[in-house]
């Protein structure tokens, strides 16, 4: 159970760690002062990268609390 809990801290740290790329990407898209249309493009490549980053970090702490009520 020790590696379900620890597999499931580094999945949510890596989650994290997308999460905090995709919020500086979009601060970086923001500032350059794009027009809208541009802007609005690349915070829609971002989209899916971020969905993941959620949904691993979730999946990681769902690991973490299954390893920990199984031990």
């Amino acid at each position: 159970m020790e590696l379900l809990i620890w597999s499931g801290a580094a999945a949510t740290l890596v989650g994290v760690a997308a999460l905090i790329w995709c919020i500086v990407a979009a601060l970086r898209a923001r500032r350059a002062e794009l027009s809208d249309a541009e802007l609005r493009k690349r915070l829609q490549h971002m989209l899916p990268v971020n969905l993941g980053a959620l949904f691993l970090s979730a999946a990681g702490l769902m690991l973490v609390v299954v390893g920990i009520l199984l031990s």
